[in-house]
């Protein structure tokens, strides 16, 4: 039999998705056959319902076999060097900056290593990340690796949702700045289209859905103009890879230092774009959230 207290990253979490993150390589017959044999207690009660909601504190019991369980395997990110840059805060979210060149999340050949890892090892180490949890603060969104900026992460479940539903019905804007290479015309402009692979880590913007690409759409504004390049805000009302680089590159004006897409090559660094500014604007109910709304965090001086 094993046991386990609900973090308070996992209130209000159904019964049979903790389940399947407890046991991973268990066949999902295996955890309903659980359900309906009785061998799920909750607070000494027994659990049949799978969507039965658990609350912080509660205590589960199992009465299944050892195999079916995670293994104790240490995370890749309790050995993280990363530590990230807090702009905000809170007891349910944190406003990361991000440098270019760190990736948002762990690579495959280099675990550990990202601006989420670097979150989770701050918070286990000041004592806010339970490891008995199934849910692991996260990044509520991700920018490309050598793109700099504010990145939204989540320190449980609720908050998490309520950040991911906000971004796609756009009640959370999301600000770039960047430099672009010649004078951008018109100065202020809508953008629709469609982006689609095109090569290894690279995108191309078109007008037209021909090549079987994903719908993509920004505004910009042009901030100010001097010596043949340009600063330029855009706010994204899409999260596609890439889609402000490729579409300044099919605009004719490729974001300053951006190789890959047409820009000048100079010495060093990384291109010039960054996310710097993240807005709450909720046009519904925010939940836990709801003292964010109206509420804006901006990065750095352009």
């Amino acid at each position: 039999m094993k046991k386990y207290e609900i973090a308070k990253s996992d209130n209000g979490i159904r019964l049979d998705k903790l389940l399947f993150k407890l046991m991973p390589d268990a066949p999902s017959g295996v955890v309903y056959k659980s359900l309906r044999k009785k061998r799920v207690k909750v607070n000494g009660k027994r659990m049949t319902d799978g969507s039965a909601r658990l609350s912080a504190g509660d205590l589960l019991e199992l009465y299944i076999n050892d195999e079916f369980f995670a293994g104790t395997k240490t995370p890749a990110w309790e050995s993280c060097a990363v530590t990230p840059e807090f702009v905000y805060e809170d007891e349910n979210i944190a406003v990361l900056f991000k440098p270019p060149g760190l990736p948002s999340q762990d690579m495959p050949d280099r675990p550990g290593y990202s601006l989420e890892s670097g979150f989770r090892k701050t918070l286990f180490e000041r004592g806010e990340l339970e490891p008995g949890g199934a849910y692991i603060p996260s990044l509520c969104h991700r920018i490309d690796r050598n793109t700099s900026g504010l990145v939204l992460a989540a320190k449980n479940r609720e908050a998490h949702k309520i950040v991911s539903d906000k971004i796609k019905s756009k009640e959370i804007r999301k600000f770039y700045i960047c430099r672009v290479e010649g004078e951008l015309r018109p100065k202020r402009a809508e953008i629709s289209g469609y982006i689609s692979k095109v090569g290894q880590n690279r995108f191309r913007f078109t007008k037209s859905d021909k090549d079987g690409g994903k719908a993509a759409s920004l505004s910009y504004r042009v901030v100010d103009q001097e010596k043949g390049m340009g600063l330029v805000e855009v706010e994204l009302y899409s999260g596609r890879t890439h889609q402000i680089r490729a579409v300044m590159a099919y605009l004719g004006y490729p974001i300053v230092g951006d190789i890959k897409y047409g820009a000048k090559r100079r010495e060093g660094g990384y291109q010039e774009l960054c996310a710097y500014k993240i807005k709450f604007e909720f046009k519904s109910d925010g939940g836990i959230l709801e003292y964010l709304n109206g509420r804006e965090f901006e990065y750095g001086e352009h």
